[in-house]
């Protein structure tokens, strides 16, 4: 029987997509693995696949279309010995194409009586059968169409898509319909604070641009919003003197300049906070709801500022790579992240991050905490500053700013001490870091 095409979830926060382009039309015969189609998710522009064999028979939805919910039939395709004219003729079967990346924790199995196809036959308030597509079914059950005042045009006078499509809503409720309660409620971001058009109202008068929201500024704001609003936060602040890592990275560079490698202070910040994640095995932990998940390597996630919005890439076993190696790793994940072209295996994950505003001239500044990573280090820039030594002299030195923001239901404030202690202490004596 012909088979619907579902649309996937192709990131952990994906609750609907852009079909930004279709890679077959109809008619085309497919193979497993054969791409159908690229879609755009809150976070990047992703492929994805057939997963078995077949010919196009429809494709339901436009390119270009937005707001397409995760789950919602995309395609029809037709097994062998099939034709166009059995689509709706007979339930189909739903597939969801597979994302090329593991199963995010959105893309939950479905509800018992959401799984199972619609009934193709139901009865009308005088006891006749009345037949129907599923999707004619699930058409008219979203306007609140009585389908038992519809003529169908399909075989045997089943009642197909477009006999729905074009026929008015009912004044009569349909039988069963979803009740406003069961929606689920709307995201913290988008529900919070004033109405869209109380805003407007303060605004009349004045010239502005509305700029809509593309869904990857809408699940930041959910994210950050419900960060802020769940998670116990505190800041821990320190200075590092920066001489010796300075000292320490030039000389580094002019020795790797042959193999074109060139390091930045960055990099060095990486491998310090891999290391101290190490050396404090407690901190390096996410809250998991009723639980604490302690990790035994060191995933570190990078902040990147990309057109619109951001990506935390994850360099994973940082503390066993070498300086060079998470300096190649993190321009590749950068770049890609800026094209929009990471998987979303390459940015889940980790248990610490650092956002770095050091290079835009930020002083100081405290980041939020991106569950369920256990804590963020966030880096102001290497100022010249006025020290006292320990002999008690005055010197200048170069002095970098940074806060750790810690979740307090993982890490408390002596063990959040201790972390940050273990970072300031491998910056500023960088040689330790290559023991």
């Amino acid at each position: 029987m012909p088979i619907e095409i579902l649309m996937p979830a192709l990131s952990p926060t994906m609750e609907e997509g852009t079909l930004a382009k279709w890679l077959v039309k109809e008619g085309d015969t497919v193979s497993a693995g054969d791409l159908l189609a690229e879609i755009e998710t809150d976070k990047a522009t992703m492929e994805f696949e057939a997963v078995e064999e077949g010919v196009v028979g429809k494709l339901l939805v436009a390119e270009g279309t937005e707001g397409v919910k995760v789950n919602t039939p995309i395609a029809v395709m037709l097994e062998d010995g099939e034709s166009a004219s059995d689509i709706g003729s007979a339930p189909a079967k739903a597939k969801t194409s597979e994302a090329p990346s593991e199963k995010s924790p959105e893309a939950a199995p479905q509800k018992a009586d959401e799984a199972k196809p619609a009934p193709a036959a139901a009865k009308s308030g005088d006891g006749a059968r009345i037949f129907a597509s599923p999707l004619a079914r699930r058409i008219a059950a979203d306007k609140g169409i009585d389908l038992a005042g519809i003529k169908g045009s399909g075989p045997h006078g089943r009642i197909v898509k477009a006999d729905v499509e074009g026929a008015k809503s009912s004044t009569a409720p349909v039988k069963d319909a979803a009740k406003p309660a069961d929606k689920a409620p709307a995201p913290a971001s988008i529900a919070s604070g004033p109405s869209s058009d109380a805003v407007i109202a303060m605004y009349q008068g004045r010239e502005y641009e509305e700029v809509k929201l593309d869904g990857m500024r809408k699940t930041i704001a959910a994210r950050l919003t419900e960060a802020k609003q769940t998670v116990p936060h505190f800041y821990l602040r320190r200075e590092i003197r920066l001489d010796a890592l300075m000292k320490f990275r030039a000389d580094l560079n002019k020795q790797l300049e042959a193999r074109g490698v060139k390091l930045s202070v960055n990099d060095f910040i990486i491998k310090a906070c891999a290391l101290a994640l190490q050396a404090v095995p407690d901190a390096n932990a996410v809250w998991a709801g009723d639980k604490v998940l302690r990790l035994k390597p060191s995933d570190v996630a990078v902040a990147v500022a990309i057109e619109g919005g951001l990506f935390t890439p994850v360099l994973k076993d940082a503390e066993m790579k070498s300086l060079s190696a998470l300096s190649a790793e993190m321009k590749d994940l950068a770049k890609r992240a800026r094209d929009r072209k990471l998987a979303p295996q390459e940015y889940q994950g980790g248990t610490f991050a650092i956002s770095n505003l050091g290079m835009f001239g930020i002083e100081n500044f405290d980041a939020v905490i991106n569950p369920p990573h256990g804590a963020i280090l966030a880096v102001g820039a290497g100022l010249k500053k006025p020290v006292v030594g320990k002999d008690g002299e005055l010197s200048v030195a170069t002095v970098m700013s940074v806060t750790l923001s810690v979740d307090h239901r993982v890490i408390d404030g002596a063990l959040g001490a201790e972390l940050l202690g273990k970072i300031v202490e491998n910056l500023e004596n960088p040689l330790v870091m290559l023991a």
